[in-house]
């Protein structure tokens, strides 16, 4: 099937934005690392329409039951919300995580979540899940007036059984849901199938058709 859709590719750089802004921001199609924002609407590394994903919150009142599963599954980890922090630990943690990759590796969480994680360009906190005291999965969270968008999240492969690239997505939407948000944004994937569409499995999900519409999936 052709898509048609207008090609898209800005970016700016900016310390620092009101949690207003930052949910007209999100509502656009914008992303951010650190201070640095930009938007796309083509891939060329993947030779792909790019999808701008949000997820309704109020949508989320009955879980699938995959989700419950999952939440059982890792019933027994300690969560814990907490100001962003970069340290050996995190470090250490994402040295494993990128081992799961074999092209576009990243290079450093610090590319990811910029010099001032905690506030720069906007409020922001770290979900931490730990395995029987260890470390096992951080997850970044931008918090806007009514919207949180997901930065990015880390876990060791050890724990691969557990799911827990989509258990930090159910933990955010907890937590931003606790807070009274309306919208979650998950991130980008892809227009047709791709190893992004694990995001797409949720209730309440729509995507931004680069033209000013949130479109249901």
């Amino acid at each position: 099937m052709t898509v048609e859709f207008p090609l898209v590719e800005d970016y700016f750089f900016a310390a620092g934005i009101g949690p207003a802004e930052m949910d007209e921001l999100w509502a656009q199609g914008w992303r951010h690392f650190g201070p640095f924002f930009f938007r796309y609407s083509f891939s060329k590394e993947e030779s792909q329409v790019v999808q701008p994903l949000r997820i309704l919150l109020d949508a989320q009142a009955t879980e699938e039951k995959r989700h419950r599963r999952l939440r059982r599954r890792n019933a027994d980890i300690e969560l814990r919300v907490q100001p962003p922090v970069i340290d050996a630990e995190r470090h250490e943690l994402f040295e494993r995580h990128k081992r799961r990759f074999t092209r576009n590796v990243p290079d450093s969480l610090e590319d990811f979540l910029g010099p001032a994680p905690g506030s720069c360009p906007c409020p922001a906190v770290e979900l931490a899940a730990y395995v029987d005291g260890r470390l096992a999965a951080a997850s970044y969270l931008d918090l806007g007036q009514n919207a949180a968008s997901s930065v990015y999240a880390i876990f060791d492969p050890a724990h691969s059984r557990r799911g827990l690239g989509i258990a930090t997505m159910l933990w955010e939407m907890d937590y931003a849901r606790s807070l009274g948000k309306r919208f979650y944004y998950p991130g980008y994937a892809f227009h047709n199938p791709s190893s992004m569409d694990y995001k797409k499995q949720f209730p309440g999900t729509e995507w931004f058709d680069w033209c000013g519409r949130w479109m249901p999936l």
